[in-house]
């Protein structure tokens, strides 16, 4: 089958070519809605005319980046590497990701569970709903995805392997390596900069003083090969009610540093506390926002040195090689890199979209124009003050206080 577009229009006749969609909803005619509200693909919803509850969510990877528009090129490709991400969290935490039904490479397409119970999570923070079970179940997301799929666990025969799956990934690297790190700093014609903003962005694109540790993460992330990554795990990448976590959309998976997951999302969920703060009178839930950073953090530590405890053999570690506490001590110094560079990523993910292409709704969605330029410059500048000062910070309460104290 050769590749087209698919619509609103002509999606039931595709979706009616797979026998087992067709058993799945009985041939019976198909509601579908276009639905996707992300940057890079279109979304749809497909629903039984006679069951509703019957659903799907079929998701397409177009020949350009969506919110950039048609001249703005990007290969298909990255839907293979979706698949074989969710192929992966399938493996080994298949708890937190929906299942396929279908995936078909040459169409870029794959047909997925419709989590009609759930919310995406960013919408669900800016209506101040509480979650008690996330940081449980995004710390263990975190941990496992990231130690099984690092040299602390697999030999170097299955991690090389493994990595050859995803290393053609460069067309989304490449869009990371450009927005997150590099143009949101500087005059540049993807910007978003509002009359209101000018005199600020000007004075942004010639600060140097925090450069140099953006380039080293930049570094960071071009070279480093950790783990497998999600690659763009903010809370809009979450389906999420009170008692279920499930992460989607992983077409930015590749081979990365380990904290970049960890800080892109510590890095929303501080966008969060920054929106409230500014837009609702509600200390309580800010609290909440700060200790599930807290309780993230600390669990995703705990529960990683528990699997790295657990593991006698890998790639790293021969048996016989090291005593337990000289272990121990190195432990202890590889989970403080990891700590302090994803504080170093979270302040890169803040930063990026305050005049970067892709804004977050917490923030450019306030409409008081003056709380919105209010959030935007207190979120510049605790974004680019964590950048600079990331090698400082030694546990997550230093966080929590620079947060606060940022107000």
């Amino acid at each position: 089958m050769d590749y087209y577009i698919l619509t609103t229009d002509n999606l039931q006749q595709f979706l009616y070519t797979i026998p087992e969609i067709r058993d799945y909803f009985g041939q019976a005619d198909l509601k579908i809605e276009e639905i996707g509200d992300g940057n890079v693909n279109y979304v749809f919803i497909a629903k039984s005319a006679e069951n509703p509850e019957k659903a799907l969510i079929i998701k397409q990877a177009v020949p350009y980046l969506r919110c950039a528009g048609e001249d703005y090129a990007l290969s298909r490709e990255r839907m293979t590497f979706e698949i074989r991400a969710l192929q992966s969290y399938a493996r080994n935490v298949p708890e937190y990701a929906p299942k396929i039904y279908y995936a078909d490479e040459t169409m870029s397409v794959v047909v997925m569970q419709y989590l009609n119970n759930h919310i995406i999570m960013r919408k669900g923070l800016i209506d101040q709903n509480t979650y008690p079970l996330f940081s449980e179940h995004i710390a263990d997301f975190l941990a496992k995805t990231l130690f099984y799929t690092s040299s602390l666990y697999l030999s170097s025969t299955e991690k090389r392997h493994l990595m050859r799956e995803f290393n053609d990934n460069t067309e989304l690297c490449k869009l990371t390596e450009d927005f997150v790190f590099t143009f949101a700093y500087m005059d540049h014609e993807t910007n978003e900069v509002p009359e209101a903003y000018s005199a600020e962005a000007k004075a942004l694109f010639v600060q140097m003083d925090f450069r140099k540790n953006l380039l080293d993460l930049k570094y960071s992330f071009m070279t480093h090969t950790d783990a497998l990554l999600h690659g763009d795990l903010h809370t809009g990448s979450i389906m999420i009610n009170e008692k279920e976590t499930y992460v989607i959309d992983p077409e930015f998976a590749f081979f990365g540093p380990f904290g970049f997951d960890i800080g892109a999302l510590i890095a929303n969920l501080i966008n969060a506390w920054i929106s409230h703060l500014h837009v609702s009178d509600n200390p309580a839930y800010r609290e909440w926002i700060l200790q599930t950073i807290k309780e993230v953090y600390e669990k995703f530590e705990s529960k990683f040195l528990a699997l790295w405890n657990a593991q006698n053999e890998s790639a790293l570690i021969t048996p016989g090689f090291i005593d337990d506490a000289t272990l121990a001590a190195y432990q202890k110094a590889f989970m403080h890199r990891i700590f302090q560079e994803s504080i170093g990523f979270a302040g890169c993910k803040i930063a990026r979209r305050v005049f970067g292409i892709a804004g977050v709704a917490e923030i450019r969605g306030i409409e008081d124009p003056q709380k919105r330029k209010a959030a935007t410059m207190h979120a510049l500048r605790l974004g680019t003050d964590l950048i600079r000062h990331y090698h400082s910070f030694d546990n997550i309460d230093q966080l929590l206080r620079a947060v606060e104290e940022s107000s």
